[in-house]
């Protein structure tokens, strides 16, 4: 076989993985979503801990927190609110940055595969959505951030067999996370802003490097 012969048919292999990939695997999901939500994160974080404020955060309970008013909110109107803006700029930021490198790979934004990925990663966040309900509603309330993160990451392993494996890297990270903070319950604030925020924002960096800029 002559060399454009052979760079040929490397060409086509190829093209025919690259095809193969874009209808198994949803590879659009971009690094700067990522980015934005470990931002998104980083200051709903900063808020819960303007408002604590000198509350110590070792001593946990349901009651302090039931009793703990500032800024005219009770605690838990406060950080429901709080978690409500994080999850909506996150997931906002997550859909304008995904339709465009979608777009730009020609992939289509919400077909079959978008859905299979939404779902694997939905059915583990909300379970541990009731299990965290649950804790509230017995006052483990020291328990809830770790909880959230454990889940995600369950979430994102889940996910990761209809995306790019390194997904998979990113759940792992997070559940270990949530796990060494079970033991450390008094670290909650800041093994949440470290999940959600720093490794995010890592996660996203090494993406939009690896696979997107161009």
């Amino acid at each position: 076989m002559t060399q454009p012969q052979h760079q040929q048919s490397l060409d086509t292999l190829k093209e025919i993985r690259s095809l193969m990939e874009r209808s198994s695997r949803f590879i659009s999901l971009s690094g700067l979503s990522g980015v934005s939500a470990g931002i998104c994160a980083l200051i709903g974080a900063a808020l819960a801990a303007l408002y604590l404020g000198r509350f110590d955060r070792h001593e946990l309970s349901y009651e302090h927190l039931a009793e703990l008013e500032r800024w005219g909110l009770k605690a838990g109107v406060f950080f429901a609110l709080d978690a409500a803006f994080v999850l909506v700029f996150a997931i906002l930021s997550a859909i304008y940055f995904t339709t465009r490198e979608a777009k730009k790979k020609g992939q289509k934004i919400w077909d079959t595969l978008t859905r299979r990925l939404i779902l694997s990663l939905a059915v583990p966040v909300a379970v541990g959505g009731v299990f965290i309900l649950a804790l509230i509603y017995h006052g483990l309330v020291g328990l809830v951030a770790p909880s959230t993160l454990v889940f995600y990451g369950l979430g994102l392993v889940n996910a990761s067999k209809y995306t790019l494996d390194d997904v998979r890297q990113l759940g792992y990270a997070e559940i270990i996370l949530g796990l060494i903070t079970c033991f450390n319950v008094g670290y909650g604030l800041e093994s949440w802003a470290l999940g959600f925020g720093g490794l995010h924002i890592i996660y996203g960096l090494y993406m939009y490097y690896k696979y997107e800029r161009t």
